[in-house]
This record gives structure tokens, sequence and C-alpha cells, in this order.
């Protein structure tokens, strides 16, 4: 999975999405149509220091909506700048890498998205291409994360960070590149999130999405303007028509190919 996705929606939005209590406290990105490893970034993790349970009412089980830096920062690093490379985790080794397996094993969470971008090589360049649900509901992408406190004596800086998880690409998104987000359903948001379980009881939802779920994802190509990193806005995510501009380009035929 390539480092940029899109995530949009408010926090009071995905709270409601998701079940979730909104503890972002004016501290939230705005919508964001360019995200790169580094940027704030919304997630949804449960907080069991507050008291809150399974059994209660209201918000489902602890469950919130807190301001994280993407890219994966462990607790043993002496710099934070290793997180701009730790932005994603295979599920076939997040249980083993030292830099993510006590993460995986004790603290989970979800990325809300509505999209991510991939490239596809093709003649002469690399071309952009945008996965999204067809009827533009939120993605919800499995991640882990880790509090970093600085080390340095008298310091008191501290990041809480993340990481999506990946798995092998499967169906037209196998076109595009070898991985993709690890996308899970409403009904497996319980169980993923639910630490007190170790990683082996969730590892049947470490998978490539059901043909059911491919099918509600469009792939559609998309302007090189996201390639940069100063670029946001709708325009970003919006189908366009590389023939206006490379006349002999037949996109499907390149995602034929891919």
């Amino acid at each position: 999975m390539c480092g940029r996705y899109a995530s949009t929606r408010k926090p009071d939005q995905l709270a409601r999405e998701f079940g979730a209590v909104d503890v972002t406290g004016g501290a939230a990105p705005g919508p964001d149509y360019n995200i790169q490893p580094t940027h704030p970034v919304l997630v949804i993790t449960e907080d069991h220091a507050n008291g809150w349970n399974r059994s209660g009412g209201g918000p489902r089980a602890g469950r919130i909506v807190r301001v994280m830096t993407w890219g994966l920062v462990p607790r043993w690093a002496k710099d934070p700048a290793i997180g701009s490379r730790m932005f994603a985790a295979r599920v076939e080794t997040v249980a083993d890498k030292p830099a993510f397996r006590d993460a995986a094993a004790t603290r989970r969470c979800l990325l809300p998205a509505d999209g991510w971008y991939e490239w596809l090589r093709g003649p002469g360049r690399k071309y952009p291409f945008y996965s999204t649900r067809y009827d533009g509901s939120t993605l919800a992408i499995a991640g882990i994360w880790s509090p970093w406190t600085d080390p340095e004596p008298g310091s008191s800086r501290r990041l809480d960070t993340c990481a999506v998880l990946t798995t092998p690409a499967v169906g037209p998104l196998a076109a595009i590149g070898d991985r993709m987000p690890l996308l899970l359903p409403p009904s497996a948001w319980d169980r993923w999130l639910d630490t007190s379980a170790d990683l082996d009881t969730v590892s049947d939802l470490m998978v490539p999405p059901p043909a059911a779920e491919l099918a509600a994802i469009e792939v559609r190509p998309v302007s090189r303007e996201v390639n940069r990193a100063q670029h946001h806005g709708p325009r970003l995510t919006r189908r366009f028509d590389w023939a206006s501009v490379t006349p002999d380009l037949d996109t499907a035929a390149l995602l034929r190919q891919g």
C-alpha cells in the first residue's frame, strides 16, 4: 500500500458512525484528501482507562475518536523520524517484527478513510488510482498504535503514533499493486479493538476482503496532482480521463495488464 489516503469526515461524524466518543478536544485535523506519513490522523480505539465497559449503555465499550500521528514510532526509538518509514505493517509479519509486535498484541485501532491511492507503472510513467466505496461510505482500515516518549532528559514530548495493516491485494486491486489495506466490516470492529485477547484470536480477520466487499470498491484513475504533497482538495479523488492528455492510453487495458 502506498503511503497516501483520504479522510474527510469530522470527528463528530465518525463518533456517530463508530459508536464512539469524540475526545479530540479541538485538536482534530481538517479534511485531508492527501494524507501522508507524519500527518495527524483520526483513529478509533478503546479507552479502558475511563472505566467504560462492554455491558454499559451509550457509546460502545469505551470506543473513542482521537488524534494520532501516522507512522508508528516504537517505544524504544530514540528519534521519532523513524515513523516516516513505519506507516504500514504486513499482516504476515506484524506479530514478529520488533517494531510492531508489541502494538499488534496490545494496542489495536481503526483508521477511518474515504479511500486510498496506489500507483501503477504504465507507458513512460506511473499512473495514480484511487480506491473507494461506490456508495462513498467510510472504510475502516485495521491499524496498530504505540505511544512514544522522548528519551532526552528533561523532555516532556510525547506522541501517539499508528500504522495501517496491509494484506496481499486481491481481485481488481491486484492489478495496481501487490498490497492493499486490511479492511474490516462493522461486525469485526469489536473483536479487533478488544486487546484483552491476543493477536492469535483475531488472525481470522487478518485476510483480504471477501468478494462481496471487493465488488463494493471502485478503482478509478485520478490526476497526477496527488503526487505532490502540497496538493489538497476533493479534485484529487475525482475520476481523471488520462486519454485527454495521453490519447493512446487505454486505462482499462492498463489495469488488466497490471
